[in-house]
């Protein structure tokens, strides 16, 4: 169902955000959700960041072989 988390089911799913609105409540939930957002951006953003570097560091011995 979800690609992150292929073992949670949606039952598992309700059960931990009803966990999530006990323990935060109504009121905090929009903050908690506003900060995993930026959570996972920012993991995103850092990944293709090193990713992108691993790249340029394979390409470039590929380059001086080839001259």
């Amino acid at each position: 169902m979800f690609g992150l988390l292929p073992n949670i089911g949606p039952w598992e799913l309700i059960a931990v955000l009803v966990i999530v609105l006990i323990i935060f409540g109504p009121g905090k939930l929009p903050d908690v959700g506003k900060s995993l957002g930026k959570t996972i951006r920012e993991f995103r953003k850092a990944s293709t960041e090193v990713t992108e570097q691993v790249e340029a560091a394979v390409k470039e011995p590929e380059k001086s072989e080839a001259k």
